[in-house]
């Protein structure tokens, strides 16, 4: 799925929001690493990372590819500082209205912006894929990240107090989150 924007972030930097494509392997996998070590919000942790570059190359390309799934990143100064995508639940009837959503954000680039342009981006393309509700988990503790779902009309609908085992805290809270398009 195409998709390409340009965000003026809140500390007056361009943001390219794009669709990623095989070339993009390399810096999406740093990305991925990095933030990952940055949080301990994200599912899993960096030294559990078994992808090569070459398979996220591939990656990348089947969801540039896919009429339905769209993997976006957030590029500045050429320089991929978050990611994004959709990915369907299922083909079968009884879940193929359904896409889930995630994301991430170099910490270094928190709080201008790019989250929200990441999310409604995604939001745009489970639309024009012709979803009909997008999920997501979050992290209970992650309360600025829930705060933005909810404000760009994601609901609350369950919880796992068992969700995620931290190395750090020890037992995470997950929150089921969903938006109908």
């Amino acid at each position: 799925m195409e998709y390409r924007e340009t965000i003026i972030l809140k500390d007056g930097q361009s943001c390219v929001i794009r669709h990623g494509t095989a070339a993009d392997g390399e810096g999406v996998l740093r990305n991925f690493v990095l933030n990952h070590a940055q949080t301990d919000f994200l599912t899993t942790y960096p030294d559990e990372v078994r992808f090569t570059v070459a398979q996220e190359e591939k990656y990348l390309q089947e969801k540039a590819d896919s009429p339905d799934e769209a993997e976006l990143v957030a590029e500045v100064d050429g320089v991929i500082v978050g990611q994004a995508g959709i990915a369907r639940v299922g083909r079968a009837d009884k879940v193929k209205h359904r896409a889930t959503f995630g994301i991430s954000v170099d910490i270094h680039y928190w709080h201008l912006g790019i989250g929200r342009a990441l999310t409604r981006a995604c939001i745009a393309l489970a639309q024009q894929a012709g979803y009909l509700q997008l999920e997501l988990e979050a992290v209970a503790d992650n309360e600025r990240a829930l705060a933005l779902y909810t404000s760009e009309g994601f609901v609350e609908y369950g919880r796992n107090p068992r969700g995620f085992i931290s190395r750090l805290t020890g037992w995470q809270a997950l929150v089921y989150m969903r938006r109908e398009l």
